[in-house]
């Protein structure tokens, strides 16, 4: 998981060398960064990068508190006291020596056009709660393995935004580079302001970066951060997949998926987690909960209605800051592990601490045994297709590339996969599903390719309404669930169609790929005829209700709003559309071909799906 904030206040800076640098506590007046960090045994910050050539420093080095002052206070040099007094020396004129130890345009200068400068952002990445209390209720090498999965997640993440996102703009973004190496200063914290286990990574990234000028010379210069801002959801998600992943892979663990909130996407957590160890962890949330339930009713007294999935949000962000603590004493990691051991064992006992990770792994090995560890892209690339679609309706790659990793997370279960599979997914999803609409202009560069907008053609899914549980009120369906409904339909109308031969004058919409990683069929032809693909989109654009589609997904099905004229609705729909089906398919192919030889790889993975299954979507315990 992945969050970012603006550092733009010249003395900003402060807040991070006394706060975040400091376990995110309050460091003591008058003590130094490292006293204190040595002090409360807190680990120091480190430089990560490329760009760290590019000023001398090197990866993994220590942040000290001067270099906090220069880089992310001043915009300048970390060593510039040494670079400024060498000039001086040399008879440089103290404004011009200045000036050289300076990162690209001067804050002052910003200052005086009445803007306000943004210095970096701080990028925060943190696992699934699950995760977390894995890591601080374990032993000794599961924290191990843990720690070392975050620290390559974010590296990874990292990596990403600098090969494939991080750009420089100038004159206005009329001039525009890449820079694949950014600066970046990362500040490791153990626990909450509540003193509970969340283990997380702040890593500010500064908002200069050099490219080559038209003399060959480095120049610094601005960040297009609205850019980072716009892929801050598909670097999330890299993260969360990548150590996820490793670490059930290192410790022999599957996920499972846990609703946080109703509506939204569920959290792939790690099997075997009680969902009393992640309450326990998660103190916050009864209190946002608290706060959330009060400024519903004042919205609602305000409004005369519900609010809507957007009020949601925003009332949600909001009740998070009323409830946000003071900021807590640090204490080193070895004095946490005890506290939070003596917390566990002595709300939920000895018992269920101790077998956590054992039963977080006879979990995960039978989940494991169950689930085939290759990706169907020809259902994968349907199925991100149509969730993107129903969500956003315009799209772009970074959209299409971050639902193909939640894709894999949710369908793997954790299971290791070939590299680059997430950007093959997409790339297919994109040239089978998607039609473009950014439209090049005449006499203007043509637009790079994660700039381009797409669309599908399919048809979004009627919302509905939900009937409350637990004294909650009624709620609309979000795009979520009516995504996973567009989606659902569409993956059973493929799978259903017949794998006709393709004849004369029939082009495939979709191709099998040879990629070994590609296809979990084999022997299955996953090329769809023009009649497979109307009937595929006809089935998908009668999904207005989610009964007899939805198969038990984040929701509780008992959850539904159910009535007599709703459920004939859904009767007369399903009828039709599968009288429409078979109409088209007849009327394509009148002498029904029969199927391909079944091969012996199908017959054992459909033994292994159990009833209501979806392979889009991995295995449901």
């Amino acid at each position: 998981m992945l969050s970012v904030a603006k550092v733009q206040r010249p003395n900003a800076w402060r807040y991070y060398v006394r706060g975040v640098a400091f376990g995110d506590g309050r460091r003591p007046v008058g003590q130094s960064l490292k006293a204190a960090q040595e002090e409360a045994g807190l680990p120091p910050g480190r430089w990560r990068g490329r760009g760290l050539a590019g000023l001398g420093l090197t990866e993994g080095a220590e942040v000290s508190e001067r270099q906090m002052e220069l880089v992310f206070g001043q915009g300048r040099h970390p060593d510039a006291d040494r670079i400024e007094q060498r000039l001086l020396d040399d008879t440089v004129d103290p404004a011009a020596a200045r000036r050289a130890t300076v990162l690209g345009q001067p804050i002052e200068e910003i200052e005086a056009r009445n803007q306000t400068p943004l210095l970096a952002l701080d990028f925060t990445f943190r696992p699934q709660a699950s995760l977390t209390v894995l890591w601080a209720l374990g032993d000794a090498h599961t924290r191990r393995v843990i720690e070392r999965a975050h620290e390559r997640a974010v590296a990874q993440a990292l990596r990403w935004l600098e090969d494939d996102v991080a750009e420089t703009r100038w004159s206005s973004g009329r001039g525009r580079a890449k820079t694949p190496a950014l600066v970046v200063a990362a500040f490791r914290h153990f626990d909450n302001r509540d003193g509970f286990p969340l283990l997380h990574e702040h890593c500010l990234v500064l908002n200069r970066v050099q490219r080559r000028g038209a003399d060959g010379e480095p120049r610094w210069g601005a960040l297009d951060t609205t850019r980072l801002y716009k892929h801050v959801v598909a670097a999330g998600t890299l993260y969360t997949l990548a150590m996820t992943t490793e670490v059930c892979e290192g410790l022999g663990l599957a996920t499972v998926p846990r609703e946080v909130t109703p509506g939204l996407r569920p959290v792939m957590e790690i099997a075997g987690v009680d969902q009393v160890l992640i309450d326990w962890s998660s103190t916050r949330r009864q209190r946002i909960e608290d706060a959330l339930e009060g400024l519903t009713y004042t919205w609602v007294q305000e409004h005369g209605r519900l609010p809507g999935e957007k009020a949601r949000h925003g009332l949600g962000w909001q009740a998070a800051q009323d409830t946000r603590p003071e900021k807590k004493t640090p204490r080193p990691l070895e004095q946490l592990l005890a506290r939070w051991r003596a917390s566990a064992v002595l709300a939920f006992g000895t018992r269920m601490v101790d077998g956590l990770v054992d039963r977080c792994r006879a979990v995960g090995a039978a989940l494991r045994a169950r689930v085939d560890p290759v990706v169907d892209t020809a259902l994968a690339a349907v199925d991100v297709a149509a969730v993107v679609f129903t969500v956003r309706r315009n799209f772009a790659r970074r959209h299409v590339l971050a639902e193909a990793r939640r894709h894999l997370l949710e369908t793997l279960r954790g299971r290791a996969f070939a590299r680059g599979l997430d950007d093959y997914i997409a790339n297919r999803a994109l040239a089978d599903h998607g039609r473009q609409t950014t439209v090049p202009q005449p006499g203007r560069r043509a637009p790079a390719a994660d700039r381009i907008f797409y669309t599908a053609d399919f048809t979004e899914p009627e919302p509905w309404w939900i009937a409350g549980t637990d004294g909650n009120p009624p709620r609309q369906s979000s795009r979520y669930e009516r995504a996973r409904v567009a989606s659902l339909a569409v993956r059973k109308a493929i799978r259903a169609a017949p794998a006709l031969p393709t004849q004369q004058g029939d082009t495939p919409a979709a191709t099998t790929s040879t990629a070994a990683h590609a296809v979990d069929h084999p022997g299955r032809d996953a090329a769809l005829t023009p009649a497979q693909r109307a009937a595929a989109v006809h089935t998908h654009q009668q999904a207005a209700m989610p009964d007899a589609y939805l198969e038990g997904r984040t929701t509780d099905p008992a959850t539904w709003l159910r009535t007599p004229e709703n459920l004939d609705r859904l009767a007369a729909i399903t009828r039709e559309a599968n009288a429409r089906r078979r109409a088209i398919a007849n009327g394509r192919n009148p002498a029904a071909a029969p199927g391909p030889p079944a091969d012996r790889h199908r017959q054992e993975h459909e033994q292994q799906r159990q009833p209501g299954q979806d392979q889009g979507q991995g295995f449901q315990p």
